[in-house]
């Protein structure tokens, strides 16, 4: 069974933190374990400068080593004095000894004062942290001056200078076997203590990540559901993912589509509901008349061919204009785009209509202000101001008026559109363009087209780059404004 993506969170929060705790931890011991041994070490070296200076000093006042090889008493209270202090005598008792009178509990030392002294045992030797007790003195020609009658083979040597000569060696042995021990001793405690900290942090960590896994699994299984829906079609899905960052805007994204999706699907019901209708009515009409004639309830004639021609040439019509849509819709629609002066264009193309308009009883006024050159095709444009004049014709009650104005607003060329009422509600403007929209009942097939007119009106001005809105006209009826880009000459499209 695959893991949820909640689940795959959770792992990978937790797995990213356990690394982490393990590679502190593992840090931590290793430079804790080599910063301690550097430390011990130090203390000591430090130590052994201190006893190094005080030998440098004995040798420059009594100008050789024979004062230490003579008195190794001296030495052993040396290496007490400056290598483990809490071995030496405290003060009172080197007073006692001053006075011949030994220290509360110690025997009085009778022997002479220099030859004796270094008969019977000797004290025991200091017992620093990482020395061994196997400390020697050599002199400058590397002889024992005091120590054991042959130097240990892993001695390490500090030579002892006095004035930038070196005039002996302090040898010593490191233990490394107590550092090792004392090296254990602190890694275990240290130890319990990162494992303490590590489980804490694991514990947090697993909190932690058991929320972030349930706020960003939460809205992303929203989406994943809300997707499974879009695919089997239920459009009315929605999420609500609160917030505003990037999975909130997906989220909102998410909405838009599903929202667009379904209002492309009730569109296109509609559609097809609309163009049904609207095949059905010439289809119906055909039906009509062809069993009128075939039932002799009409005679075949002039009349009768008349009616017949005029149902299928709006049929036809209404099939070229489906068509000529669908290839808009798929980028087939040909254009074939060239300079044109679009002041000349359109005064030529009203004046071939101003007898038709006249017909109407619509008085035309066609106002041009400047020169407006547009990148367009000609043809294209004359289908889409013809479908206005059909649409003025249609809808404009007689006697009308018709005005046109052109001029240039910046770098696009506009086109004012106006006639006379009736006008259309201020509600139904922004749709007029849609396809199959009709504003009213009153403009039903008797009184106008299909419908398709203005959708393709629309879709030649969207492949010229322009725009077209539908306003109020001072005139009583519609304000159509048209603008395209002027054409400068710097480009040429095909």
């Amino acid at each position: 069974m695959p893991f949820r993506i909640r689940t795959k969170l959770f792992i990978a929060l937790v797995g990213a933190n356990a690394l982490l705790v393990l590679m502190m931890y593992l840090g931590s011991s290793w430079s804790f374990e080599r910063q301690f041994r550097d430390y011990l070490m130090h203390q000591e070296d430090a130590k052994l400068e201190s006893l190094m200076q005080v030998l440098a000093q004995r040798h420059a006042q009594s100008g050789n080593w024979d004062w230490l090889r003579d008195d190794r008493r001296e030495w052993f209270g040396l290496l007490r004095q400056y290598l483990s202090p809490g071995l030496a005598r405290p003060a009172r008792a080197q007073a006692s000894k001053a006075s011949n009178q030994p220290p509360s509990g110690e025997p009085r030392d009778h022997s002479p004062p220099n030859a004796e002294r270094n008969k019977g045992p000797m004290p025991p030797p200091p017992q620093p942290i990482t020395l061994s007790p196997v400390l020697f003195v050599l002199d400058e020609t590397q002889r024992m001056v005091v120590g054991p009658p042959k130097p240990p083979p892993d001695a390490e040597l500090k030579p002892i200078e006095a004035q930038g000569t070196v005039i002996g060696y302090l040898g010593f042995v490191r233990r490394t076997e107590l550092v090792d021990a004392m090296d254990l001793v602190f890694a275990k405690q240290q130890d319990r203590n990162v494992i303490v900290i590590a489980l804490a942090m694991l514990l947090t960590a697993v909190l932690l990540a058991a929320g972030i896994a349930y706020l960003l699994g939460t809205p992303i299984q929203q989406l994943a559901r809300g997707t499974r829906e879009l695919i089997e079609g239920r459009y009315e899905a929605r999420t609500s993912v609160a917030g505003h960052d990037e999975l909130a805007q997906l989220a909102a994204h998410f909405n838009t589509l599903a929202q667009t999706l379904e209002a492309n699907r009730a569109a296109r019901r509609q559609w097809i509901a609309d163009i049904a209708h609207e095949l059905r009515t010439p289809l119906a009409i055909l039906q009509g008349e062809v069993e009128a004639l075939q039932d002799g309830i009409r005679q075949l004639g002039p009349e009768s061919l008349n009616s017949l021609a005029q149902e299928i040439t709006r049929l036809s019509r209404l099939v070229d204009d489906l068509h000529m849509l669908s290839l808009s819709d798929l980028g087939a629609l040909s254009y074939k785009k060239d300079s044109m002066d679009l002041n000349r264009f359109l005064t030529e193309l009203m004046e071939s209509h101003r007898l038709t308009l006249g017909d109407a009883s619509i008085e035309m006024e066609v106002v041009r202000h400047g020169d407006n050159r547009i990148f367009g095709d000609a043809t294209r444009l004359r289908q889409l101001f013809a479908n206005l004049i059909q649409n003025t014709l249609r809808y404009t009650d007689k006697p009308g008026k018709l005005r046109i104005r052109l001029n240039r607003e910046d770098d696009r060329t506009v086109v004012d559109w106006e006639d006379s009422s009736p006008g259309v509600a201020d509600g139904d403007l922004p749709f007029l363009t849609d396809r199959l929209f009709r504003a009213e009942d009153s403009r039903n097939r008797a009184s106008g087209g299909s419908g398709l007119g203005l959708a393709i009106v629309r879709a030649i001005v969207d492949a010229h780059d322009g725009t077209i809105q539908a306003r109020r006209s001072e005139l009583g009826g519609l304000w159509w404004r048209i603008t395209f880009p002027t054409w400068d000459g710097a480009q040429a499209h095909g």
